[in-house]
């Protein structure tokens, strides 16, 4: 039997079985069992995983998921890691970016305000808590970073910036120029339901999951994400519903294009 730390957390209104469905249901035809072990202090979910089979299931988790570093010394510079932002609200000069838990060690990315504001501003010096709120940097929304110094069983915090795969996916949202409501703390189902109930399936393309509990509601257009949020809200009260606006975003910035 191995035990694992899978890179999603538990929180909000979500229980181990909504992860260890998604997990078995992936592993479906594989001769290998599936158990919830708990959550590191922070709440990253660790699985027992055992059977024959062990070790495909592995794989597919890791391909699916991503799956904690056994050592440290896996995350030399340049790597490129998925983690969830923390602390987004504490902090003026830094993001926080929580990795995993190894070792019963606590590691953190830091990405600096300064390179937030050369790779989301075209370098216009924007505070650092008007970035989180145009780009909705909140607890828990899942990051991809690239790690720009080496860290060891000593370190604590490592410095790094977002990467290109997740610069792409800003830009991405920003060309489009329809809105998005991110959703953190609830499961694609449950958005579903609170779509449905709420009456505005006509006001929406389609839902998108950034992770188990991150979900992205794409509008039509002509319809706000904010104008969602207590439309919404009131269906999912465990979660947080903040807008993603490439309007209010080039406005502010002054950005022309990207």
């Amino acid at each position: 039997m191995t035990t694992i730390t899978i890179l999603e957390k538990l929180y909000g209104s979500s229980s181990p079985n909504t992860f260890e469905e998604i997990y078995s249901s992936l592993v479906n035809g594989l001769n290998v069992q599936l158990r919830f072990a708990g959550t590191t202090d922070r709440g990253w979910i660790k699985l027992d995983v055992f059977g024959d089979d062990e070790a495909a299931a592995l794989s597919v988790l890791d391909r699916e998921f991503g799956l904690g570093p056994g050592v440290l010394d896996k995350l030399e510079k340049f790597s490129f890691m998925k983690g969830k932002i923390i602390f987004s609200n504490k902090s003026a000069t830094d993001l926080h970016v929580d990795l995993v838990t190894v070792s019963r060690k606590v590691l953190e990315a830091t990405v600096s305000e300064k390179s937030l504001q050369a790779h989301l501003a075209d370098g216009k010096k924007v505070p650092l808590k008007k970035l989180v709120a145009l780009f909705c940097l909140y607890d828990n929304l899942p990051l991809k970073i690239k790690i720009y110094e080496d860290a060891n069983m000593r370190s604590e915090t490592v410095k790094a910036h977002l990467s290109e795969m997740q610069l792409s996916l800003f830009h991405k949202w920003i060309r489009f120029r329809f809105d998005r409501l991110i959703i953190l703390g609830s499961s694609f189902p449950d958005v579903e339901r609170a779509v449905k109930l709420s009456r505005h399936s006509r006001d929406i393309i389609k839902i998108e999951s950034l992770g188990v509990l991150e979900q992205v509601v794409l509008c039509k257009l002509g319809t706000d994400a904010v104008g969602l949020i207590p439309k919404l809200g009131r269906y999912l009260k465990s979660s947080v519903l903040v807008p993603f606006s490439p309007k209010k975003i080039v406005a502010v910035l002054d950005i022309q294009s990207f």
